[in-house]
């Protein structure tokens, strides 16, 4: 059985999960972000309600809806892509990537996303992408166009455009003011 919770989107997610899931006794399963694979076939409402209410406490969700769960399959997927992979390159498909990941057509995702989030799922890869230039501006390790490249910028001018159209600010001016600019992922 696979249960999908929500907010899991660093490996530090994992571990705390992955803690809780001992704690209540679990003994064999699989972690990964945003879902937790365990042998059981069904969980009793005890376990479901403990489970439930001690992720809550940590600042997870367990997800029991269908569009629910397809929604935080396309939120992992874009944070796993975006925030754990080292390169996209500029011919990278999110469209493809999605769907064939998701098993659903694209359209249909696109149309379920927007109408839940409230935004579309290209906005929502837009704003994981400028929280990971904020991430790689703070840690001063790559010039703006290394940063561009690692994300599958089309250019320096690009990144810098969109980075503005987001945080209001152009990057060296977010360089200045520094980490007070970021926000954790499940905030994005």
């Amino acid at each position: 059985m696979v249960l999908r919770i929500k907010n899991m989107v660093c490996n530090r997610c994992i571990s705390a999960v992955e803690e809780l899931f001992k704690d209540i006794g679990f003994k064999n399963f699989n972690i990964s972000l945003g879902q937790v694979e365990i042998e059981e076939e069904d969980l009793t409402d005890s376990i479901k309600s403990q489970l439930s209410q001690r992720l809550t406490d940590l600042g997870f969700e367990l997800i029991d809806d269908k569009n629910s769960k397809i929604i935080e399959s396309i939120k992992n997927l874009v944070v796993s892509k975006i925030h754990h992979e080292e390169l996209m390159d500029e011919n990278f498909k999110w469209s493809q990537i999605i769907s064939k990941a998701i098993h659903y057509d694209y359209k249909y995702l696109s149309r379920l996303f927007s109408s839940v989030e409230g935004i579309t799922i290209e906005q929502f890869i837009i704003h994981q992408k400028i929280e990971k230039v904020k991430e790689m501006i703070v840690y001063d390790e790559l010039t703006l166009s290394e940063i561009a490249w690692k994300l599958g910028y089309s250019s320096v001018a690009h990144v810098s455009n969109q980075f503005k159209k987001v945080t209001g600010m152009s990057p060296r001016e977010f360089k200045q003011i520094g980490t007070s600019g970021r926000k954790p992922l499940d905030k994005v």
